[in-house]
């Protein structure tokens, strides 16, 4: 009988260890999948949001999106162009070798090579030089009144020898699809640790027992599934196969507030949607007109803006879940809620036909739209929307879907003549849109102008927009962002659809915290114990 009883204890205790683990074990799932693990190659929401449960920067954003200390424990401006750091003593990466200045110096100049899409946020934070073992210093060739919102970005701190080690010194390089270590492994100092990455199916993590920081939640081990239809994930969710959805379908939220077990997390996201045009080629590369390119014409893309029924697009397509904008930045702040540059030019059919005749084009024509189908809500359905609506301006528009993977290379080698981009963040400041979206490419390493991939050139707006860089006084500065944006938006570069409103979905024992930024921190995740 004793050893029936011990065993039946033995057995409980078995089983209760086992529910304690299974509840702080977070399944959560989104529509598509990280990039690379590799934190400086590719800087897209989803790649950052992934490495950074890994990799930590010197400074992060708490909950409300302020800055505050990271693998930096204090800083302070020596100097208008000079920046000095004090590094956090004692912290190890998840090899367990030490964190160091030579750390930073490596990472940042990692994070500056013309490989990495971070270089825009790596070049503008200027040279860093090591003082001592825990300290660093980073001067600037210019001011950058925004430096502690570049800090912030994903310039991820990897370990020097573990990159000398597997040779990965340099980013991979991601369009022309290289793979690497650092492709499916990492070594960061955050709060988890990168157990196995299966791209397409499964990533999993585990708690960093040694993070330098105390963990808020309880989730001990993270597993991430991609699954690209919205029904599919929307059923796992109701039936308690994952725990989390990042990115419910907006026309599946209000069944879910009305689903036993499910609770919906509402917020806006700090990202604006809008469709961009090769406004750079002779003749478009995905186009029926020969001889000359129709964007190239500010009429055409006025007549295609004048055609969009965005409230139409925000009722029906959206269930409300957007906010129709004609501004150009993640954030009205950006612009500073200013009028002339936040509101939308009029939905006018009549005018958009008459704009098309005067251009040359009564009869329109015809162009490809790419458009991802697993990265922004409602992407390719927006563009189908959109081609339907352009139809009765004659302009035949075939949507080119594809996943996130496949697209963002293709863009990245200006292979496309009309294409969907999201841009977002947590920085409300225009100058992280002005120099990587708006302005003119180089396509020389800088960053600047990396993601105009319509690479549409405005050399007025690009000097405005320069000067904005490097301007200190609040208040000229102001003036100038704001003469800048209009310049840009007058001449209809863009074509600015919404921002996005983000409902996050989870089970009800599951409790989270949304960010403006979409940004889904899991050591701020708790799993309480449910009961039968």
């Amino acid at each position: 009988m004793y050893r029936r009883l011990q065993f039946g204890l033995l057995s409980a205790a078995v089983l209760f260890a086992g529910a304690q683990a299974q509840a702080q074990t977070l399944r959560w799932a989104s529509q598509g999948d990280p990039q690379t693990m590799d934190p400086h190659s590719q800087n897209e929401s989803m790649t950052n949001m992934m490495n950074g449960q890994v990799y930590e920067g010197l400074v992060a954003r708490d909950k409300k999106l302020n800055i505050v200390p990271a693998l930096a424990t204090e800083w302070q401006q020596t100097a208008p162009l000079v920046w000095r750091f004090k590094l956090r003593p004692g912290v190890k990466f998840h090899d367990g070798s030490p964190f160091n200045a030579d750390d930073v110096v490596y990472s940042i100049e990692r994070g500056q090579s013309a490989t990495s899409q971070i270089n825009n946020y790596a070049k503008a934070v200027g040279t860093p030089k090591k003082i001592d073992d825990l300290t660093v210093e980073f001067h600037l060739a210019k001011a950058n009144p925004i430096f502690l919102e570049h800090m912030a970005g994903p310039l991820w701190i990897l370990s020097k020898p573990w990159s000398e080690k597997h040779k990965v010194m340099r980013p991979l390089d991601f369009k022309n699809k290289e793979e690497t270590y650092a492709s499916l492994n990492a070594n960061g100092t955050g709060p988890y640790m990168l157990v196995s990455r299966q791209p397409g199916i499964k990533t999993t993590y585990k708690r960093n027992p040694n993070w330098w920081q105390k963990h808020e939640g309880n989730v001990q081990e993270i597993v991430y599934s991609q699954i690209a239809n919205d029904a599919t994930r929307l059923a796992a969710l109701i039936s308690g196969e994952i725990d989390f959805v990042l990115d419910p379908a907006p026309r599946d939220v209000a069944r879910l507030r009305n689903t036993p077990g499910v609770k919906v997390i509402d917020g806006p996201e700090n990202r604006i949607v809008f469709i961009g045009m090769d406004q750079h080629r002779d003749e478009l590369l995905h186009g029926s007109v020969k001889g000359k390119n129709p964007f190239k014409d500010i009429r055409v893309r006025q007549a295609l803006y004048h055609a969009i029924d965005i409230e139409t697009m925000k009722s029906k397509l959206m269930n409300n879940q957007s906010v129709p904008t004609g501004g150009l930045t993640p954030s009205p702040l950006g612009a500073y809620n200013d009028p002339a540059i936040e509101s939308r030019f009029p939905y006018d059919m009549a005018k958009a036909k008459q704009l098309m005749a005067e251009a040359g084009y009564p009869d329109g024509f015809e162009v490809t739209l790419d458009c991802p189908n697993n990265r922004y809500i409602n992407d390719e359905e927006i563009c189908v929307a959109l081609a339907s609506m352009w139809a009765q301006l004659k302009v035949k528009v075939r949507v080119n879907g594809m996943p996130r993977a496949i697209y963002f290379p293709k863009l990245e080698k200006f292979d496309t003549s009309m294409y969907m981009l999201g841009w977002g963040g947590a920085v409300t400041d225009a100058e992280t849109t002005l120099t990587p979206v708006l302005r003119n490419n180089l396509s020389d390493g800088s960053g600047i102008g990396f993601y105009n991939y319509g690479r549409s050139k405005n050399d007025k707006f690009d000097a405005m927009a320069a000067a904005t860089s490097s301007e200190t006084d609040a208040k000229k500065r102001e003036g100038m962002v704001k003469a800048a944006l209009k310049e840009y938006k007058d001449n209809v570069h863009t074509l600015p659809l919404h921002r996005q409103m983000i409902p996050w979905a989870a089970r009800s024992n599951v409790n989270v915290v949304h960010r403006a930024d979409n940004w889904f921190e899991v050591h701020w995740v708790t799993i309480n114990k449910t009961t039968p």
